[in-house]
């Protein structure tokens, strides 16, 4: 049993949920690291216990968690074979050589073209870029790669969020006399070292690096660091803004890297930046990881989505007003067209759900359908994952070669998965939680069943309940402004390092409750010494049951409420199960 105190909670919330009940994760408290960090970092107890949740052991490192400086970033010649690509960019820059920068459709790739084309720049060379479409030509390397490059008198070609798996296309240009440089942070295939002058991944079998989940544009930006021997905290706006969409944990490096870009995105300089959070009616005066990951993330995804990903790119390096704003504008139309297809392809997703799923049997879903828009299939799998708490692969049926994307739950590593199933699968490539492939049309039923062998073999029944991890059970007594304010330490938010959710139990209705807009509901809830507000979002379909229930518990997250000038708590509200 893990180091989590389960117990059984019935009548889940979260309705769309093919599941009655859902296990909660209550982490056992720790006396001894609250007791030392407190005394130490001069925190509260609760902080403490919140430290040790997300894995701080440390002094040391739980002060460098609260209070994050660009100093603590690594050193990029950690990666070995950093030497090896600074000293090849530099002799291109000296020789005048062209040099391309190859990277991928989605914000983690736009993020990292656009850093490294500048920094290219600074030292006198103008790359050439290039973003394959997601459709014609799919993610990574392409067989025309050599081609393309040759034609355009290419000398020396860098990867950006890519490379590291593509062998074949690496090969085709070495005997093209294109040298390569291969930046990336994917999981690699094989254990066979990609055939390019220096390969930068951290996930690279006997890397050194210290950090292992840097974002694509993180790899990147410590190229450009080790180019030029300083911090660029300057660029870390762009980095942060990669680094945030592609969800890595945002721990480690990657704290250091979204905390300090976050304070930087209000002020940016950049142009298409400013009119992108413009464009989505951001008039925030501090940015989360929510406004990246909701709002701006996917506007600068939907182009490639839609059409090509250049559009995200100009915007992105616009330095023109007027450009940058049509530029931004052609992307909300792009997002609206997004959304409008990724609801029609739910709707018929659940359809074939309904009528083909055994979920006694299927433990992964896998389903396909005719000409699906390539474009949207991750967003659909992900949701279903979420919907129906399983892994679910999503297939756009084609003539002949077909394109999917996968996306998993905590239990289940679906790259290791479809590594598994190599054999059924023309390609394929990803991380532990999300995945692309292309499989041959007959191969997909074999498939299906492969991999809901390897998924019985690893998944318990328990490991396909949805759960819910709390960070600590409270009294009523411990919320108070301070405490509150607190929280903001271990801001930002996000994968690896989840906004805090604390549970409540045997709480009564105080008067009313209220419905508004959206569904809606606001209450307040008493311990019978303690009455707070508390909020829930799509929760006034829960009235009835609120009313007449005898006691409740609360799963929340405790905010400041500032309505009409006047300071106070309230919960908002994730969770309701009733006694």
């Amino acid at each position: 049993m893990p180091a989590a105190l389960n117990y059984w909670a019935y009548h889940a919330l979260k309705r769309c949920r093919m599941h009655s009940h859902k296990i909660l994760r209550i982490t056992p408290p720790e006396p001894l690291l609250q007791n030392k960090f407190s005394k130490e970092l001069k925190v509260s107890k609760i902080v403490a216990q919140l430290l040790a949740n997300r894995g701080v052991r440390d002094v040391d490192d739980a002060a460098k968690f609260l209070k994050v400086s660009p100093r603590h970033m690594l050193d990029p010649f950690s990666f070995a074979d950093m030497p090896l690509a600074v000293e090849r960019i530099k002799r291109a820059a000296s020789l005048k050589e062209k040099v391309m920068i190859f990277g991928d459709y989605d914000v983690d790739g736009i993020t990292s073209v656009a850093l490294l084309k500048e920094a290219l720049e600074r030292l006198g060379i103008d790359a050439l870029t290039y973003l394959p479409h997601r459709i014609k030509e799919g993610y990574g390397l392409n067989k025309n790669i050599a081609h393309i490059a040759k034609e355009k008198g290419v000398d020396l070609l860098i990867t950006v969020d890519c490379g590291t798996s593509s062998h074949a296309e690496l090969e085709d240009l070495k005997r093209n006399n294109i040298d390569t440089i291969i930046t990336d942070h994917h999981e690699p295939a094989t254990a066979d070292i990609p055939p390019a002058i220096a390969v930068i991944n951290p996930k690279l079998g006997g890397s050194y690096y210290p950090f292992r989940e840097l974002a694509g544009v993180g790899v990147a930006f410590k190229l450009c660091q080790a180019l030029f021997r300083d911090l660029l905290v300057e660029d870390l706006d762009l980095v942060s803004l990669g680094t945030i969409a592609d969800s890595v944990p945002l721990t480690g490096e990657n704290r250091v890297i979204a905390k300090e870009g976050l304070a930087l995105i209000p002020k940016t300089k950049r142009m298409g930046l400013r009119k992108l959070i413009e464009s989505a009616g951001i008039k925030a005066e501090k940015f989360s990881s929510m406004h990246i990951g909701f709002m701006l993330g996917p506007r600068l995804n939907a182009s490639g989505r839609m059409d090509t990903a250049d559009t995200s790119l100009d915007l992105l390096l616009s330095k023109d007003s007027a450009e940058a704003e049509g530029l931004a504008k052609s992307l909300e139309l792009h997002n609206r067209q997004r959304q409008k297809i990724e609801a029609r392809i739910m709707d018929e997703a659940q359809g074939l759900i309904d009528k083909e799923i055994n979920f006694k049997e299927h433990k992964v879903i896998v389903i396909g359908k005719e000409d699906w828009h390539q474009g949207v299939l991750g967003i659909v799998a992900s949701k279903l994952a979420d919907k129906f708490y399983r892994p679910a692969i999503v297939i756009s049926l084609t003539d002949d070669m077909c394109k999917g994307s996968a996306r998993s739950i905590k239990s289940f590593h679906i790259f290791d998965a479809l590594l598994g199933c190599k054999d059924l699968l023309h390609n394929f490539g990803g991380h532990a939680h999300a995945a692309g492939l292309s499989i041959a049309r007959g191969n997909i039923n074999d498939f299906r069943e492969s991999i809901n062998r390897l998924a019985h073999e690893k998944l318990s029944i328990e490991d396909l309940l949805p759960g819910v991890d709390i960070d600590m059970e409270l009294s009523f007594a411990d919320l108070n402004e301070d405490m509150i304010g607190e929280l903001e330490l271990l801001e930002p938010f996000g994968a690896g390092n989840p906004e805090p959710l604390f549970f409540t139990r045997s709480l009564m209705l105080k008067g009313q409750p209220q419905t508004m807009g959206r569904e809606t509901m606001k209450f307040w809830a008493t311990d019978g010494q303690t009455t707070i507000q508390a909020i829930g979002f799509g929760m006034s379909p829960l009235k009835e049951s609120l009313l007449s229930a005898g006691s409740f518990d609360l799963i929340y997250t405790p905010r400041l409420d500032n309505w009409q000038g006047a300071t106070g708590v309230i919960l908002e509200i994730k969770d309701i199960f009733f006694h």
